[in-house]
């Protein structure tokens, strides 16, 4: 992934990660997207970064290594302009609509 790409990864970002699906001897792209919790290790190795997202009613995490060759591409779709913790995991217990507004985002 590129250096300022991952720059832009903060938490409280909405992305859509691109991700490479094995199914047996095919291979897909599948999308992921959610609002990213937390990063991890900064511009280490092995960095991560988790992103969240609620699936069919169901809330659903993802932890995906910076330098994983089966992630294809990352979409910031927004960002908020100031956020007050490094990691988001109190948005865990609030609803979609609460946790949009304690973050300030609008997607």
């Amino acid at each position: 992934m590129k250096k300022e790409l991952i720059s832009q990864i903060k938490p409280g970002a909405v992305v859509r990660v691109w991700e490479k699906i094995k199914e047996g001897d095919k291979e897909r792209l599948g999308r992921f997207q959610g609002i990213v919790l937390a990063v991890k290790h900064g511009k280490e190795s092995g960095s991560t970064f988790t992103v969240r997202a609620t699936v069919a009613g169901v809330g659903m995490e993802k932890v995906y290594p910076f330098n994983s060759p089966m992630i294809d591409k990352v979409e910031i779709m927004s960002a908020p302009k100031k956020i007050r913790r490094a990691k988001l995991y109190f948005l865990r217990d609030l609803s979609k609509k609460k946790s949009r507004e304690k973050i300030g985002v609008a997607a």
